[in-house]
């Protein structure tokens, strides 16, 4: 069982603990969406949205952040824990008008969801052609 608890745990996952190449905005407040829509006319915005509580969640976002490859400039990247801030993915869901997925990634630009996408096909996004 050792060898499933390493590779499903959840245990450190929690980015900003982590040091990896990714300059993680946590997503804590309803508000901060305001702000992303804004944002988003000037620089995409992306929204990873991890459950603390799924191993396949775990290993996408691990996934994800071994194959993540854009500058700190080209884009601002929001980290939401489901768990804490149910609301807060609530309102990302109505906002952004993107059924909610869990783990799920979602792109805005010009104030509107231009990809989103969960699971597996979290790391087939090409990031950079929504630059």
């Amino acid at each position: 069982m050792g060898v499933f608890n390493n590779l499903f745990s959840s245990k450190n996952v929690n980015p900003e603990e982590q040091k990896d190449k990714i300059a993680w905005i946590p997503l804590t407040s309803v508000d901060q969406l305001i702000e992303i829509k804004q944002n988003s006319s000037k620089r995409p915005q992306i929204i990873f949205k991890h459950s603390t509580s799924c191993g396949i969640s775990s290993m996408v976002l691990r996934s994800f952040r071994n194959s993540y490859s854009l500058e700190g400039n080209q884009a601002d990247l929001y980290f939401l824990d489901l768990h804490r801030y149910r609301e807060v993915s609530n309102e990302v869901a109505k906002k952004f008008q993107v059924y909610h997925q869990s783990p799920q990634v979602l792109i805005i630009k010009n104030g509107f969801a231009v990809a989103h996408e969960s699971h597996g096909g979290i790391t087939s996004l090409n990031l950079s052609s929504y630059i």
